[in-house]
């Protein structure tokens, strides 16, 4: 009775994967304040802030960095992502189906979805390093690859299980999820970070700056980690998130939203999460860092328990579920595009299988900023073609969709401008040295440059073979 409930509900979960977002089932604004304040002010947090330390940044640079960085980033959202969310209210999948045709699409989904799939099983790895705290489980160090213990094995296993059962039952409960956890979590954020300061020789607001040079962030990176700079952070900050903004991912969440400027909404995880939680775990790993003689253990868990005890290891463990949650949802997503028939919840569950056992690889964590990064990169063309599909080419009389209207399920356009931007991407690093955080602005320009281009040339040719305009 209980399991035919339960299948019951779960078919019944209706996501609108190739139909548009009926009037009555739009959200408003404090659905999407919740969502993206839980899923920034999450597991990815207690990593990015403690690896800025490790990567020696300066105090300046990075208060300065991270306040410019994430302005950017919100208004990506807002001004990019926002307003075709709501004009088209489909997902991201189905869209480029119609620009890009099925052939594009599939690899497309399959790199969106392995990549949404590592991401999420970093931050199951994240919270089981808090789990493990009662049972004395060896903890993941800096230079970690392989899983370290059968206890590491069965801690991410239960994590990751729990969450992927949260995420098969759609984007409502994980907003009712994402709004629960967020408001409680930063403030552990907070609190933590401030009765540490004790610790780190501050005992007045005088003494905060020279403490935040001489011990924190001293701009000294850790052996083996390179130097970042101001650049770093704010590019870093505003391209940490760029497959989902920039790149357009983030269309099959704000679609839901009843106005554009919804996209704002995204400050709440930027300040909240990309700022003020950066900042307080970066102050509590340089008590670890200060307390352990530069341990290269990297343990989340601990580090949080250290500060906060038993509820900043809850901290981490629910911060990691709702960063997973909407990202094995989202794979979900893109995996279930490439089969329309699947029902969403049994892709979902592949993918937290799949999830599940890519966060037993500790390395997840240990490269999450290049990790991150590149998968920004990776993306990002997608999201500079569907700008332009939608906003350019009928300025230049071209048209839009082109498979759907050419009845093609292939566009060269859209392939070329995705490989050539990987490509320059990939030369620039490699003779020019040029690091991952700083490819994906020139990336942009290039896909839009080569999608135009092309574009121009081959609906011409069609034009001409169909008899029509050139």
């Amino acid at each position: 009775m209980f399991k035919q409930k339960l299948l019951s509900q779960l078919n019944s979960v209706e996501e609108y994967e190739r139909t548009p977002i009926p009037e009555n089932k739009l959200k408003g604004w404090k659905s999407f304040i919740g969502m993206y304040a839980g899923e920034h002010t999450a597991g990815t947090e207690f990593v990015i802030g403690p690896l800025f330390v490790a990567h020696g940044v300066g105090a300046l640079d990075l208060l300065l960095g991270l306040f410019i960085g994430n302005i950017l980033a919100v208004f990506s959202w807002a001004f990019l992502t926002g307003p075709i969310a709501v004009k088209k209210r489909i997902t991201l999948y189905f869209l480029l189906e119609k620009i890009c045709g099925n052939r594009v699409t599939l690899v497309y989904n399959l790199i969106n979805a392995l990549m949404f799939c590592f991401l999420a099983g970093s931050m199951i790895a994240v919270s089981a390093t808090a789990v493990g705290i009662p049972f004395d489980i060896a903890m993941p160090s800096l230079n970690d690859w392989l899983p370290n213990s059968i206890g590491w094995i069965v801690i991410v296993l239960i994590v990751g299980i729990v969450t992927t059962i949260v995420a098969m039952f759609g984007y409502n409960q994980i907003s009712k999820f994402a709004n629960i956890a967020a408001p409680w979590m930063i403030m552990v954020f907070i609190a933590a970070a401030v009765a540490v300061l004790p610790d780190l020789g501050v005992h007045s607001v005088s003494e905060f700056w020279t403490k935040a040079n001489d011990v924190m962030w001293t701009g000294t990176p850790l052996e083996g980690q390179s130097k970042f700079s101001f650049w770093h952070v704010l590019f870093f900050a505003w391209f940490c998130n760029m497959a989902m903004h920039i790149g357009m991912a983030d269309l099959s969440i704000l679609r839901y939203a009843k106005k554009w400027y919804y996209g704002f909404s995204s400050a709440t995880g930027m300040y909240l999460g990309h700022y003020i939680a950066w900042v307080a775990s970066g102050i509590l790993y340089s008590l670890f860092l200060l307390e352990s003689s530069n341990s290269t253990e990297f343990a989340p868990g601990p580090v949080a328990y250290r500060a906060a005890g038993l509820a900043g290891a809850i901290c981490v463990v629910i911060a990691g579920w709702t960063t997973a949650n909407p990202t094995i949802y989202r794979a979900g997503l893109a995996l279930q595009a490439i089969k329309p028939s699947w029902k969403t919840w049994k892709v979902t569950a592949i993918v937290g299988a799949i999830t599940t056992s890519a966060a037993l690889f500790p390395a997840l964590v240990m490269k999450l900023l290049e990790f991150v990064a590149l998968y920004g990169l990776l993306l990002m063309p997608m999201g500079a073609i569907i700008i332009m599909d939608i906003y350019i080419l009928p300025k230049f009389n071209l048209q839009s969709n082109f498979s759907e209207y050419f009845k093609k399920n292939f566009n060269p356009s859209a392939a070329l401008s995705w490989i050539i931007t990987l490509l320059a991407a990939l030369f620039f690093n490699i003779f020019f040295g040029v690091e991952v955080f700083f490819l994906g602005l020139p990336g942009w320009f290039v896909a839009s440059l080569v999608y135009l281009i092309s574009s121009k040339i081959i609906q011409q040719k069609l034009n001409i073979a169909n008899g029509g305009a050139a």
